[in-house]
């Protein structure tokens, strides 16, 4: 579907209606309006928990490995992904993990191939399923599994555009209530030295009043495109786009949405997840890749809050230059940085060091990765359950605001990026075919590109 205006085909046409949970009612504050997590009954020690894993690339196989570590009862039953090849190097990896690998039990009639590969690890009698596909999948597949009643870990971004994030806060609307854990992988919340350095800020007051904020994302390119001269005859464009899903905004909603989110999550955290009055931002294509694509490999964002509250993120992802992840928390009484050395720090206004994370001698900080899943799996034992959703679609909707800023070159207020008619799946999510031909948006460019309710569109 363009970037331009949404289809008025029939099928899109009735998509684009169930996406369009909240737009006419104006969408503000996603968390105001969000009901924390439900308790339940917790599941006992000596039942054993089955795992489905759905999309089994590098970082979901991390996540399983990481899932079948956080408890000791637990097993790998059923698996699903869009190639098998991707299934087998996985399955290869984590049965050889000496850790893990024992819990390793999928036989081969529950590993699933295919789009809908995902409804048959909901239907292989899974406790818990891990969300890891690329991410243009996350709406519909956050929605399967939360309606099968299973505990959810989803990864970031939890959507690639605006009907996207509606149809989350649709999801999880209409499964509010429910004895279900939800955790994203929005990992840094999670990382201890930064959970202590925030509770430096936010409720110890230690850098006074917030004031602004620089977030930094550069590194090099993540998932190069494959070039096109690799394509095998007949293969298909869904097919093609989805091996090289990084590079397609429809699929993983670009470097912005897709990685430098998690530096967007820690302004929407430091300003306590409130939403921002409205963003501007630039951003462009400064080295093209041989073999195409449609995202943008820089951008600045500028997120404006109430008191004059500027929070800035620059992000690059390019070849050959500066290579940065940090943040600078600046307050009226001193500065929190994040990513200058190996800890967390705060400084006063004369730059003497009044705060640093440290751990005990020989003690090292736990892996935030691994401690997401260890309070995941303790949170369903427990029955105490966990409910990141409200600000797992905040902070996946800042990043897309930023995004279309960029792309469209407008100012965005925050009603406007909540309401936009920005669809950006091939027609409706659920009925995508494998060898289906899809010709995606161009690069877009700032003044000329439009969406339809933000600026002049």
């Amino acid at each position: 579907m363009s970037e331009s205006s949404p289809s008025s085909s029939p099928t899109a046409a009735k998509d684009f209606q169930r996406r369009d949970f909240m737009k006419a009612a104006g969408a503000t504050a996603l968390a105001a309006t969000y009901a924390g997590a439900a308790r339940g009954a917790g599941v006992a020690p000596e039942k054993k928990l089955k795992i489905g894993f759905i999309g089994t690339g590098g970082r979901g196989t991390g996540a399983a490995l990481q899932a079948l570590t956080a408890d000791d009862n637990t097993e790998l039953w059923a698996v699903a992904d869009v190639f098998q090849e991707r299934i087998d190097k996985s399955l290869e990896i984590l049965s050889k993990d000496k850790s893990i690998g024992h819990k390793v039990n999928v036989d081969p009639a529950r590993q699933f191939v295919g789009l809908d590969a995902y409804k048959k690890v909901l239907d292989s009698e899974v406790d818990v399923v891990l969300l890891t596909t690329t991410p243009g999948f996350r709406p519909l597949h956050l929605r399967a599994a939360l309606e099968a009643g299973k505990h959810v870990f989803a990864e970031k971004p939890m959507a690639v555009d605006a009907a996207g994030v509606r149809h989350v806060y649709e999801t999880l609307k209409m499964n509010e209530g429910k004895p279900l854990s939800v955790v994203a992988g929005f990992c840094w919340r999670y990382s201890p030295s930064r959970v202590a350095a925030y509770q430096q800020v936010m409720e110890e007051g230690l850098i006074g009043d917030v004031t602004g904020v620089y977030a930094t994302y550069y590194s090099g390119h993540s998932k190069p495109h494959i070039d096109p001269s690799e394509r095998p005859a007949g293969m298909s464009d869904i097919e093609w786009q989805i091996k090289n899903w990084y590079n397609y905004t429809w699929l993983g909603g670009g470097g912005l949405v897709e990685q430098a989110v998690h530096s967007v999550d820690k302004i929407g955290w430091v300003m306590g997840d409130t939403s921002p009055i409205l963003c501007r931002a630039t951003g462009g294509l400064a080295a093209p890749q041989v073999g195409g694509g449609n995202i943008f490999d820089h951008y600045h964002i500028a997120y404006e809050y109430p008191n004059n509250t500027w929070c800035h993120l620059a992000s690059r992802k390019a070849p050959g230059c500066f290579n940065e992840n940090a943040d600078f928390v600046r307050g009226t009484k001193g500065t929190l940085v994040i990513g200058r050395g190996k800890d967390p720090y705060i400084e006063d206004n004369d730059g003497k060091v009044i705060w640093s994370f440290r751990l005990p001698r020989g003690q090292k900080e736990p892996n935030m990765y691994q401690v997401e899943h260890d309070e995941f799996f303790a949170s369903i034992r427990s029955g105490n359950h966990i409910n990141d959703g409200p600000r797992m679609i905040h902070s996946t909707m800042m990043a897309i605001m930023g995004r279309m800023s960029a792309h469209t070159g407008q100012q965005i207020t925050w009603e406007q990026a909540m309401a936009a008619g920005q669809d950006l799946f091939p027609g409706d999510e659920s009925n995508v075919q494998w060898d289906q031909s899809y010709e995606p948006d161009p690069v877009a460019v700032p003044g000329i590109t439009k969406i339809e309710g933000i600026g002049k569109a």
